[in-house]
């Protein structure tokens, strides 16, 4: 996702903007939505926003397949429209629709790359690579990553966030230790702070998140009480930023407490965060329950609180 919360409330309007523009007007509608469609995301109500993220991009693509804008204004309308179709394959791998999602992202790339937007671009390149390390294409994820780490000049926040993606490339194929040493590279670039050259679509990337993806790399290795320590600094720890997909570290804290037959623990955060994450719009969260709640199936002695998703 691009910008942060706080960008304004979606207006019923806002698709009449983008149909009635045509110059630097048509891009600042573009953007416009894309912002609304990333606040409802990360808001509190957990509105979905897959389908009228689609909707909107659908109504742009047409139009610049007629070329019904002004040419004058095209890179930067192009740039405005390679934003909304990220933030559509975003909200879309979000929801698990992930053949959609690899759609959405390759005509963002494609319309970036026109524009020659070189920031917007590798938000993108991340999308890419993460969507790839998802849906257990590793070396893909691991390529697209390091084809970016190669050309340098990052800014430390997002040279952070590219680490995190070569982590979780690595951890896919099953190198442990380079991918714990990859995520305490992006925590200690992270901790550089921030700098002028920082895009404005970084604003995600925060020490929760690292230490999120560190869990689950330990998680998934089977060193299931190193996860649970770093699981608990996350799931307690207040979050400097909300982001739609809150309660996967919960998720896969609940699954970890699970194997260990914490049950006491186990019970206590369920209750704890399982309200929150029936607002929840991302489905992928809801999945890591359901499969939190089918481990705590498997024993008869795991609280009932636990083995409903």
């Amino acid at each position: 996702m691009t910008t942060p919360t706080g960008a304004p409330h979606p207006s019923p309007n806002s698709s009449l903007r983008i149909s009635d523009t045509r110059g630097a007007d048509f891009a600042d509608a573009i953007r416009q939505a894309s912002q609304q469609l990333v606040a409802l995301d990360n808001g509190p109500l957990g509105v979905p926003v897959a389908e009228p993220a689609v909707r909107a991009f659908r109504i742009v693509r047409d139009r610049l397949d007629r070329a019904d804008y002004d040419s004058r204004h095209g890179r930067d309308i192009r740039s405005a429209a390679a934003e909304l179709a990220e933030v559509a394959g975003w909200a879309l791998f979000d929801v698990e629709q992930h053949a959609a999602a690899w759609r959405a992202n390759q005509a963002a790339l494609a319309l970036v790359q026109e524009a020659g937007d070189a920031s917007m671009e590798l938000l993108i390149r991340q999308n890419i690579a993460m969507c790839s390390e998802w849906t257990g294409h590793h070396p893909v994820a691991l390529a697209v990553t390091r084809g970016v780490l190669a050309h340098g000049a990052l800014s430390p926040r997002v040279e952070a966030i590219f680490r995190v993606r070569e982590a979780k490339g690595l951890a896919g194929l099953a190198y442990t230790t380079g991918a714990v040493q990859a995520l305490s590279a992006a925590r200690s670039l992270l901790e550089d702070g921030t700098r002028e050259s920082d895009p404005y679509w970084a604003w995600w990337v925060t020490p929760e998140e690292i230490d999120g993806h560190l869990g689950h790399v330990l998680q998934d290795a089977g060193r299931t009480g190193e996860a649970i320590e770093v699981f608990q600094r996350v799931v307690y720890r207040p979050a400097t930023v909300p982001v739609g997909h809150a309660g996967m570290s919960d998720a896969r804290l609940l699954d970890c407490l699970l194997r260990e037959r914490a049950w006491r623990d186990a019970d206590a955060l369920t209750r704890q965060v399982i309200a929150a994450v029936r607002t929840r719009s991302s489905q992928r969260v809801h999945s890591e329950f359901g499969r939190a709640a089918e481990r705590g199936r498997r024993h008869r002695d795991a609280p009932p609180a636990c083995v409903t998703p």
